[in-house]
């Protein structure tokens, strides 16, 4: 004989394991990092946020010879950062203008960088404001370490992590 009630407690079990189970699917597919991106003629920065989205930090620096090495290594760099646990969301890459914000020489470079990076990558890449990273950057840089050779090799890195933590309060201020 069964007891009364104890079909409606297992359930009540059966219902809150399966909607536990959805929900912890759900925040396993929204909790993916940003990868950002300062591209130069001779360097290119990557940083990568946390998986919640909040935090940027300096990944490394690319020494690239040309556009085209720079865009093979940052394909195969978002491959890396995509097959791990934590994957990849998007990509921001930093768009150089005037300080009025108009484009200057280097804001068509990067808009075909970010054309072909597109046909490369299936993620969603957008443009970030690029204006005074490296000033900034190097602002930061200098508080801690002295020496300009260090700093410099530092300097692309902490650009696009500045790059990319401005994207990601921007995105959560909505």
């Amino acid at each position: 004989m069964e007891r009364p009630g104890a079909r409606s407690i297992w359930f009540r079990w059966a219902v809150r394991k399966a909607f536990h189970a959805v929900w912890a699917s759900k925040i396993i597919t929204l909790a993916m990092r940003v990868l950002g991106i300062d591209i130069g003629r001779r360097r290119v920065g990557l940083a990568v946020s946390d998986p919640s989205g909040i935090l940027a930090r300096p990944l490394t620096t690319l020494n690239v010879t040309s556009t085209a090495d720079a865009i093979e290594r940052v394909t195969a760099e978002i491959t890396r950062l995509s097959s791990e646990e934590d994957g990849l969301a998007a990509v921001v890459i930093g768009v150089p203008a005037r300080l009025d914000g108009s484009p200057n020489d280097e804001t068509a470079r990067a808009a075909e960088f970010i054309h072909v990076l597109k046909s490369r990558v299936s993620l969603p890449i957008v443009g970030g404001d690029e204006r005074l990273t490296s000033r900034e950057a190097e602002s930061r840089l200098a508080i801690g370490e002295r020496d300009w050779r260090r700093r410099k090799e530092k300097l692309d890195a902490a650009a696009a992590a500045i790059i990319l933590q401005d994207y990601l309060d921007r995105r959560s201020s909505r």
